[in-house]
């Protein structure tokens, strides 16, 4: 027997019935692999598994406090897996430096446009994964969520439970730095700037 159902702005329906977990099993088909991805992105493979994982449990245990009026499935599911990953800040800071090292030793490619544009994305690499990592988690959390996951203001303020003022504030700080970090190249404008 269907207890509640909440259908999410985004359309995903989180339900609390007999059938729990069936129903919870279809909201992680539905957004782990995104999740995943961002996690990955954020914090390597390995530790974006149990990130993830951790994710739907805590939002498994949390399901009576989501509030579909507030906002979709998507961004309360990213809401977890950013607090979630900034339990592991250290591991994404590494990470980051490690991107940095990483491009610096990438040789230069030939002439052609596309060799052009890889050496053209690889040069930004380094300054880019320093920038991101002097950001603090809250810039970067806002940068990534509306950068990786094309997250409206709106959906990000929901995401990560913060005024929708300061998802502009610190939107544009971690644009700025960023844009100074690259010479003044914005990577999030594609017309102005690296993709």
């Amino acid at each position: 027997m269907v207890i509640a159902a909440a259908v999410g702005a985004d359309g995903g329906v989180l339900q609390a019935s007999g059938d729990e977990v069936d129903d919870f099993a279809a909201l992680y088909d539905r957004y782990a692999g995104v999740l995943f991805r961002y996690a990955c992105q954020r914090v390597g493979e390995h530790v974006a598994e149990d990130v993830v994982a951790d994710t739907f449990l805590a939002a498994f245990q949390q399901r009576g406090t989501y509030d579909p009026s507030r906002a979709g499935l998507q961004p309360w599911l990213f809401g977890i897996l950013t607090r979630k990953l900034a339990r592991h800040h250290r591991t994404e800071s590494t990470r980051y430096r490690a991107l940095e090292r990483a491009a610096a030793d990438i040789p230069v490619g030939d002439a052609s446009d596309e060799a052009a544009a890889r050496v053209a994305a690889e040069a930004v690499q380094a300054p880019l994964a320093r920038a991101l990592g002097r950001l603090s988690a809250g810039d970067r959390d806002v940068l990534l969520l509306i950068a990786w996951c094309d997250f409206s203001y709106e959906e990000v303020a929901a995401a990560v439970g913060i005024p929708l003022g300061t998802v502009r504030s610190r939107l544009n700080r971690a644009r700025r730095k960023v844009r100074h970090a690259l010479g003044g190249a914005d990577p999030t404008i594609e017309d102005g700037g690296v993709t």
